[in-house]
């Protein structure tokens, strides 16, 4: 059995003749042993043993059981999945029965049978197996942070690996990218990669409340501080307290309200509008904008000391045209969504389809592809969505590659012919392959070479 000897067993013992049958009789186990609580403990965190057998009657006070339910506590607290076998009297039924309502896995009465023993310690190792595997397995399919994009690119693979990086801190960070690149759901996976991640995450969009309203909006106010106030109502700065804030299109923030973000950003407290109260606040700020806000301050548009606290962290989102491959990963996921919740099963993309979708430009980037494959699978007359259903029937010329490295135009044709022909397929290897005109292998062997998965 695998398990008795990668962990441990620990036999505690205070009767050394006691200790040594114990041992004797499960010599098939890499036992260690250990004479009273402290020894234990010592053992517990030395050996971190699967499964202990322990009696419950301890130095100082051998008589008494005390001292071994205080171990079993403080085993369980230290392991919660440690097995622990109590070995108690014949008539010692009651403290065995209290013991394993604490949280022993099993009991035995003294004298023990060594082959009945050894199958109960058995038992012990392969059930605390059977759920270490099952903790791995879950963790496999547990959904990260970044569980709602979706990318094969290695340029966008690269921000995903910068946002969870960056998550554990909180420093403040400026997502760039065009409209529709997919700005909310880094910042959202940003706050879920985070220690804030039971707190609200909180989003509002400075481009889209009207100047007047903005500042009561992120700021809040006090009853009574203009017309219609009718009560103290919080802002959205507030409302973050804890959690995550993200100021969506910061760039079209009033001149004026710069300052007094910036004052918040320096010292963390906020006043509402129409009140004198300084009021501390615990947020970690994520800001997003299409626009080039260096270029804006420059102009006297956008405060250069507000950028720089905002820029602590700068993460530069690729526009979906330069996503090598996402288009079409991007546009089979969108079918399965889509057709689901329009009731029609089985849709799927043509293949002039997929590759007018790979040769648009998509200046309105994941949103225009969504909207575009929404109304596809709408209007399509059958289960397949052609070219003409998605609406492109023109294409454009893929960039030239001016590199001269003959190595690095072969690498790089390589990873965009794999990668491309991935998301013509919807990831299917053999369909890959036979695209390609490779076998199967070599497809896996070329994707460990250009680090492809």
């Amino acid at each position: 059995m695998t398990s008795e000897r990668s962990r441990p067993l620990l036999i505690v013992e205070d009767d050394l003749a006691l200790q040594k049958q114990i041992k004797w009789s499960l010599d098939r186990f890499d036992s260690v042993v250990a004479h009273d609580r402290e020894s234990a403990l010592l053992q517990l965190r030395k050996s971190n043993p699967a499964v202990v057998t322990m009696d419950l009657g301890l130095p100082p006070d051998a008589d008494s059981v005390s001292e071994g339910f205080r171990l079993l506590g403080q085993m369980l607290a230290f392991d919660p999945d440690i097995k622990v076998i109590v070995l108690t009297g014949q008539n010692d039924q009651a403290n065995a029965l209290q013991a394993v309502a604490l949280g022993a896995y099993d009991f035995f009465a003294k004298p023990f049978e060594p082959e009945l023993l050894n199958l109960t310690v058995e038992r012990a190792f392969r059930l605390f197996e059977l759920q270490r595997e099952n903790r791995r397995l879950q963790a496999m399919h547990q959904p990260d942070a970044l569980s709602g994009l979706m990318t094969r690119d290695p340029a966008m693979m690269r921000v995903c690996r910068t946002i969870e990086k960056v998550a554990s801190s909180n420093a403040t960070v400026m997502l760039l990218g065009e409209s529709g690149t997919g700005k909310e759901v880094l910042a959202r996976g940003l706050h879920q990669a985070s220690s804030r991640r039971s707190e609200k995450f909180v989003a509002i969009n400075c481009a889209a409340i009207p100047e007047n309203l903005l500042e009561s909006e992120l700021f809040g106010y006090e009853k009574g501080a203009f017309t219609g106030a009718s009560k103290t109502t919080l802002g959205k700065i507030e409302m973050a307290n804890g959690g995550t804030l993200m100021l969506d299109e910061i760039g079209d923030l009033p001149f004026q309200l710069q300052a007094k973000l910036l004052r918040f950003l320096q010292e963390r407290v906020v006043e509402r509008v129409g009140g004198r109260q300084e009021i501390p606040v615990d947020v970690r700020i994520v800001c997003a904008t299409h626009q080039d806000l260096k270029a804006l301050s420059k102009e006297n548009r956008f405060r250069e000391d507000l950028y720089y606290r905002l820029a602590e962290i700068v993460v530069n989102i690729p526009p979906l045209r330069d996503r090598v491959g996402d288009a079409a990963l991007l546009a089979h996921a969108f079918v399965r969504r889509f057709s689901q919740e329009q009731n029609r099963s089985s849709m799927s993309l043509s293949d002039d389809a997929v590759k007018a979708i790979e040769l648009h430009p998509w200046p309105g980037n994941i949103r225009e592809l969504e909207n575009c494959i929404k109304r596809a699978t709408i209007m399509a007359d059958s289960s397949q969505i052609s070219a003409e259903d998605v609406g492109l029937t023109h294409s454009t010329p893929d960039a030239i590659d001016t590199s001269l490295d003959l190595r690095i135009i072969r690498d790089n044709a390589d990873r965009r012919a794999i990668i491309t022909a991935l998301g013509r397929v919807n990831g299917n290897m053999v369909k890959a392959a036979e695209l390609l005109g490779v076998s199967r292998p070599t497809l896996y062997d070329l994707m460990h070479r250009l680090a492809l998965k």
